[in-house]
């Protein structure tokens, strides 16, 4: 496969995460690069986080590995019991069912963008600070399986 034409891919800011739960994303803005480079066992996303944005919620997958290459700027990465500083060339890895939730929180004041890597199959997974988690078809639910209404897939 060629070199990726960034420019040639859409960005988009949208989740499908129930309100207010979206809000912290509104700095995030993401490249799918699977469906415009024909990977098909492989879910790459080029992320650029604005200064205050928030990668997502801080979750978990239960079913999908998962793995972030900083590529520019800097972030925090918080996860159940720590708080890192990420940046350029640091890897960071989730196996998936671990249960360790993490996100990224771009406390700087320049853009920070990395690549996020999971498998793209259908997974579940929660979310470790507030009273949500997924489903394998892309539903949210309250942890006690009240369906959220009108939600779409995980962001």
């Amino acid at each position: 496969m060629p070199k990726v034409d960034l420019d040639a891919i859409p960005q988009a800011n949208r989740t499908g995460y129930p309100a207010p739960h979206g809000e912290v994303l509104a700095g995030r803005w993401y490249r799918r690069l699977g469906p415009h480079t024909g990977l098909t066992q492989l879910a790459p996303t080029h992320v650029v986080l604005k200064p205050g944005a928030w990668s997502s919620q801080r979750h978990w997958h239960d079913d999908e590995d998962e793995m972030l290459v900083m590529i520019a700027g800097e972030a925090v990465l918080i996860e159940d019991h720590h708080r890192t500083i990420v940046r350029p060339g640091d890897i960071c890895t989730w196996p998936k069912g671990t249960g360790n939730g993490h996100h990224l929180i771009n406390e700087s004041e320049a853009d920070c963008v990395f690549v996020a890597i999971g498998s793209g199959a259908a997974s579940a997974g929660g979310y470790s600070d507030i009273d949500m988690m997924w489903r394998a078809d892309g539903s949210y639910v309250h942890k006690d399986g009240r369906p959220y209404p009108n939600t779409g897939r995980p962001a």
